[in-house]
């Protein structure tokens, strides 16, 4: 098992919480090493939903007496969550209300517990959560605990995208063409990381562009991808306002995309590497519960800075082993507006070094450390 970031022991001390993550991150493996004490009732289990779906009120007939429970999968029976209000004020239960997609909550009338309930994210892994991690072999297999590193990952993703079409999309009848969803996936993986041009998409996967949107709200929803806004504060150089869009996990991106393997420096690991850099910052955004936004900027003018983390940070990403003057060029475009605090390039390089206008070069095993022990941002 990995050491996972997220202390959920730590989370639960004050308040109730919604989990929610992607199925294959590992929320129940976490749970079951962390919180051996808990209640669970598993959704999932056709018994134990067909019990209280019957009848809610047992979850307060044989819970009484219990601190924490734990309702797996909640987004299975929303209704069950007036019940869980009511324990949380009558009782002061602590509840971790766990579940691989949020759409059916929000939009099938439930309250998310009028505040009562914060939420809390679980994310592929990252690499300080993987003992010596290889970042090759990260990007050539899956960030998904049960297959990381593992020779059987291309089998595991091609039966992970199939049971996600068949049992979160098809089951819970989120889209009736399931065959053009299908496409879609394939069009947004080959996109992966480029900004979303909604009426190019819409001609690439043969929908309208109405039914695309909707098909970014299921992504959304379902947790499988996540948007970059644009950042619009320069004034000197106008910004592009077109978002940018990732997929939760590089595995799932290069099955899609039916990638080849990724080597070292090649043209593939570009794209790659910075879709990895993308996910450690967002889970690090998240695990350490911050309220700055990840951002990315271009210029009309074609500067651009891969990722900006508030206005304290802007980070350049290069797949190179030796970074010059014209890796900089976006990260000087941007200084000149003076709203970013550090400017780091994050690349292969062998050494972290500064140059002569303040600009930090860190090798990349270097910049996640240091991103993961707060020393940067």
């Amino acid at each position: 098992m990995f050491s996972r970031i997220l202390n959920l022991r730590e989370l639960l001390k004050k308040r109730s919480f919604f989990l929610f993550g992607p199925r294959g991150t590992g929320k129940s493996t976490l749970i079951d090493a962390t919180l051996p004490e808990a209640r669970i009732y598993d959704l999932l289990d056709p018994v134990v939903f067909e019990r209280l779906v019957r009848s809610p009120g047992l979850l307060s007939e044989e819970s009484a007496g219990e601190q924490l429970i734990v309702i797996d999968e909640v987004q299975k029976l929303p209704s069950i969550l007036d019940e869980v209000q009511r324990l949380i004020t009558k009782r002061k239960v602590r509840f971790l209300l766990t579940g691989s997609s949020a759409r059916k909550i929000r939009r099938g009338g439930a309250n998310l517990l009028a505040g009562r309930a914060f939420e809390a994210s679980l994310f592929p892994l990252v690499s300080n959560e993987i003992p010596e991690f290889n970042l090759l072999s990260y990007l050539n297999t899956t960030g998904l605990p049960e297959f990381y590193g593992d020779s059987l990952a291309e089998e595991y993703l091609q039966a992970y995208v199939g049971t996600y079409l068949k049992e979160e999309i098809q089951a819970e009848a989120l889209t009736r063409n399931l065959p053009g969803f299908s496409r879609f996936l394939e069009v947004i993986a080959l996109s992966n990381g480029q900004e979303i041009n909604y009426a190019s998409l819409a001609s690439d996967c043969g929908i309208p562009v109405r039914t695309l949107q909707g098909y970014f709200s299921i992504l959304n929803d379902t947790l499988l991808g996540f948007e970059v806004p644009p950042f619009l504060k320069t004034i000197k150089r106008k910004a592009i306002t077109r978002s940018k869009y990732f997929l939760f996990d590089v595995g799932v991106v290069n099955h899609l995309a039916r990638r080849g393997k990724i080597a070292l420096k090649s043209e593939l690991f570009g794209s790659a590497f910075e879709h990895f850099i993308a996910l450690e910052l967002r889970a690090w955004l998240s695990y350490t519960r911050r309220n700055d936004e990840l951002r990315y900027w271009r210029s009309t003018s074609q500067f651009e800075v891969d990722y900006i983390i508030g206005t304290k940070l802007a980070i350049e990403v290069k797949g190179t082993d030796l970074v010059t003057d014209k890796h900089l060029r976006g990260l000087r475009a941007l200084a000149e507006e003076g709203l970013i605090e550090q400017y780091v390039v994050v690349s292969l390089d062998a050494n972290k070094r500064i140059t002569d206008d303040g600009i930090l070069i860190l090798p990349w095993k270097i910049f996640c450390r240091e991103l993961w022990e707060n020393k940067i941002g």
